[in-house]
Order: structure tokens, then C-alpha cells, then sequence
């Protein structure tokens, strides 16, 4: 079965045109797929040194990191997975709840044979990430958390109640049907709405996520991770009872979640640094590459 599912990931990388090819990562990153209980998660590892561990969100798969992950492997062993049920990982029935993607993460880097790691996280990549760290402190060196709210750390009583954030409830196999064959017009809602300047999510990078958002039962997990908020809330709760003690990066776009990041996470840990990334809104990898890059390099390369 894992044989067959690599084959197919193969064929499906090599099927995208050559247009969609957005920010390739280095020859020298190594793909490889690895169980993760019910899930098989699609893994790039490059690099060498400490872990770091990269984690995206909705709109984006692993691709999103490429000009980063080129970057931190100079002085890192750089681990970028899809999330379960987006990318080229597999889409199991459930297990989209955060602190279970949390277990995901926790996996892979077993299997790599890599102990602890920092841990960066953008959209719901930031809500894996906090999960991971709540649920293996020990094991997170540092944590970077990107643009995004985190499922019942307060203000998320305040922040939830945005009629921006309607998608949070938004799944079920009706709105699967309204969506299929409209993935592209769904997801530029996302792009569009969500940035600084829409016009920096180029037609590439429109084209090539598309293609993966559009592939049979990718939607339906998308809806899933959504969908799975309510427990997150619930999970994380519980969570912020013990602070994180491990340093922490909040970035937040200007034009998005910009301070609110930080006030997020100083309810959540107590060693938090705040930075806002200046002309940019939510996809900071695509709107501000460089100026995000510097941030996690600086912050990783700070002294413990």
C-alpha cells in the first residue's frame, strides 16, 4: 500500500505543468512518505544540524516553504511535511483535530531519528505547531507561529466572531458540492481577501496549489481541518493551564493579524517576541519571502 501511495505521489508531481513549478526546493532535499498511525504524511528532509520542522496551512501545501527551507538548511536538518489530507500526504477519515496532527509531526521526526526541534507554523500550520509544543514541550526547542489565531487562547471568544473567518464553519458534503469543479474560486477568496496586495499571489502559485486542492478527496479534508476547531478550542484550553517556557516567535502580517499574533501567544507561553511584518497580510511567504526568512533565521540563530 505505501508503495502504490508513493507511486502515485510520484505521478501526480510529475503530471503538474511546468508554469505551476513554484519555488522548487534544492536537489539536495530528499522526499520520502512515512506512516504516522493512520495517516502516511509526504516529507521533503534537507540539510544538516538541528531540526527544524515547517509546517503550512489552508491555501498552501509544503511548497510554500521551498525559499526558506533552502536557506535554514545551511545550518539546519530541515523537515517539511504536508499536513495530513492536503498536499501529497494521505486523507484519512478523521484525525484532523490539531493535538492529533501534533502526533503526526511528532512521528516523522521519530522516524527520522531526530529528538527535539523548532518548530515553525503558518495558518493552520501555527495551530499544529502550538499544539505540538503544548504536547511535547520537551521536545520543542523553539516555536515560530505565523499569521493565525489559535483555537481557544484568548482573545478567540473576541477573534472568532469575525464574519471574515465564516470558513471556520464551512464543510459538509452540500458545501463539497458547491465547491467541486470551484476550487480555484474558492480558494482566490482566500488569496484575494487575505493579503496585503493580492497581486503577490501570482497565477503560478494560484495554478499549482489549485491542482492539489482540486485532486478527489482533498476538499473534504480541507473542510476537515476546519471543522475540527471546536475541539482544538477545547484541547488548547486545557493547554494554556501550563505556559509555554520555550522562547517564542508571534510574526504577524501588518495588513492581517499583525500584534494580535503576540497578544495571542503571551496567553499561551511566557517568552514571547513580537514582530509585524511591515506592507504584508496573511501569506507572508508569498507577499514578504525575504523579510520573513530573515526573522525565523534570526530568531533560530539567537542563543538559548
Amino acid at each position: 500500500m505505501r508503495k502504490q501511495f508513493a507511486a502515485l505521489a510520484i505521478a501526480v508531481a510529475a503530471a503538474l505543468p511546468a508554469v505551476a513549478q513554484v519555488h522548487p526546493f534544492p536537489p539536495s532535499f530528499k522526499m520520502q512518505d512515512i506512516q504516522a498511525g493512520d495517516a502516511t504524511i509526504h516529507v521533503r528532509v534537507g540539510g544538516s544540524g538541528p531540526a527544524v520542522v515547517l509546517l503550512h496551512g489552508f491555501g498552501d501545501t509544503g511548497d510554500m516553504w521551498a525559499p526558506m527551507a533552502a536557506v535554514l538548511a545551511r545550518s539546519h536538518t530541515v523537515v517539511v511535511p504536508d499536513l495530513r489530507g492536503m498536499g501529497l500526504s494521505s486523507h484519512p477519515a478523521g484525525g484532523y483535530d490539531k493535538r492529533t496532527q501534533a502526533a503526526d509531526v511528532r512521528a516523522v521526526l521519530t522516524h527520522l531519528k531526530l529528538d527535539q526541534a523548532d518548530i515553525v507554523g503558518h495558518d493552520i500550520g501555527t495551530m499544529v505547531a502550538y499544539a505540538y509544543a503544548a504536547r511535547y514541550p520537551d521536545k520543542t526547542t523553539r516555536l515560530v507561529v505565523m499569521d493565525a489565531p489559535v483555537p481557544g487562547v484568548p482573545p478567540w471568544d473576541q477573534i472568532v466572531r469575525s464574519p471574515a473567518l465564516w470558513h471556520f464553519s464551512f464543510g459538509g458534503p452540500d458545501a463539497e458540492r458547491l465547491v467541486a469543479g470551484r476550487e480555484r474560486i474558492y480558494l482566490d477568496r482566500f488569496w484575494n481577501e487575505f493579503a496585503g496586495n493580492p497581486a503577490k499571489i501570482d497565477e503560478a502559485t494560484r495554478v499549482h496549489y489549485t491542482q492539489f486542492y482540486a485532486r478527489p478527496g482533498a476538499m473534504h479534508s480541507a473542510f476537515a481541518q476546519f471543522l475540527a476547531i471546536g475541539q482544538d478550542a477545547q484541547d488548547n484550553a486545557k493547554s494554556i493551564a501550563n505556559k509555554l517556557t520555550m522562547p517564542v516567535l508571534a510574526i504577524g502580517g501588518a495588513k492581517s493579524f499583525g500584534a494580535n499574533e503576540a497578544a495571542v501567544m503571551r496567553n499561551a507561553a511566557s517568552n514571547v517576541t513580537e514582530l509585524v511584518i511591515p506592507d504584508a497580510g496573511h501569506w507572508l511567504m508569498e507577499e514578504a519571502p525575504q523579510a520573513t526568512i530573515d526573522a525565523v533565521q534570526a530568531f533560530l540563530r539567537r542563543a538559548l
